[in-house]
């Protein structure tokens, strides 16, 4: 055993006592022994023991009582009962204060180093037990963060921590469900960077990569927690209104666009660049789609038709 079982011998009777540790000692325990009841219940306070070997008569604090205050103590410490009366109440009655077995005097050798290697035996089952635990626990820990980095992986954009193009288009389709059952409308902005390509080719593409975490910022402070964006792809945001019409959706389009275009951008040295603007595409459910698709395309014609209108502005239809 790499760790000795630690055993307590419990007997007012000397001689017993003495052979009994004697005869465990020898099989590889660690004894320790007590004469009564009471140094026996002190020393379980101060050490932790494995099993217990315990006399039932004993003055003052017989052997069932001191089976019942250890099990306070530690509830996996086990104990065996020696006795030379074992009648059935005795029997039933330390069972269940929970004795692990009982002897009875006199046994010989093989009976006390028996029952005393079955007790160990539990007891290493019961270590074995809580460390399994300890270690699912741990593990169970481990898939969890191992989990939600592959959800994050699968949810969102590498460069600027938005939700990502699959991400936003299953929960437009869940806000779509939504919408037809609770009877209400909802928008989404469709709009890229204007001239994103001159930007990266005249400051190059960290500074491409800096605008678009820029502008992720200030979509996330300036819309709602139930507001859902994503970075689409390239320089294109998605942006799901929940619960907004076209009007509401307007204005938080115009504020989104005036705000970008007063934000000072800065290149990869902290540099002043120029002034960035986008185009806004609008569409709303369900006047401009019926569908995610439907609903993308239509905000997606809005975009480019604010494009060929000179950008830096918001197109939309009330139709």
């Amino acid at each position: 055993m790499s760790v000795k079982t630690k055993i307590l011998v419990v007997d007012d009777e000397t001689s017993l006592r003495v052979i009994v540790s004697k005869i465990l000692g020898k099989d590889g325990y660690e004894v320790d022994m007590a004469d009564c009841g009471e140094v026996a219940l002190e020393l379980c306070s101060q050490t932790s023991y494995d099993i217990v070997l315990s006399d039932i008569r004993m003055k003052e604090l017989d052997g069932i009582s001191l089976l019942k205050e250890i099990k306070k103590i530690s509830k996996n410490t086990q104990v065996i009962l020696m006795t030379s009366h074992a009648s059935l109440d005795t029997v039933i009655e330390a069972m269940r204060a929970g004795a692990y077995d009982y002897l009875t005097k006199p046994f010989d050798n093989f009976e006390l180093l028996a029952v005393t290697r079955r007790a160990a035996e539990k007891l290493e089952l019961i270590r074995e037990n809580k460390n399994l635990i300890r270690q699912l626990t741990e593990n169970n820990q481990k898939l969890e963060d191992v989990n939600e980095k592959l959800n994050k992986l699968a949810t969102l954009d590498g460069l600027t921590n938005l939700f990502n193009r699959r991400f936003i288009i299953t929960a437009l389709k869940n806000e779509i469900s939504r919408s037809q059952r609770h009877n209400y409308q909802f928008s989404i902005l469709f709009f890229d960077v204007d001239n994103f390509k001159q930007y990266n080719d005249t400051f190059g593409h960290l500074s491409g990569d800096n605008l678009l975490c820029t502008l992720g910022a200030i979509l996330k402070d300036r819309l709602r927690d139930s507001d859902i964006i994503a970075r689409y792809g390239g320089e294109e945001f998605l942006v799901l209104l929940s619960e907004t019409d076209l009007e509401a959706s307007i204005t938080v389009a115009e504020d989104i666009r005036k705000l970008i275009a007063t934000t000072n951008f800065v290149d990869e040295n902290n540099e002043p660049t120029t002034q960035v603007t986008v185009s806004i595409g609008i569409a709303t459910f369900p006047s401009n789609g019926i569908n995610a698709e439907s609903l993308i395309k239509c905000a997606d014609v809005y975009l480019y038709e604010a494009k060929n209108n000179g950008r830096n502005r918001v197109h939309y239809c009330r139709g």
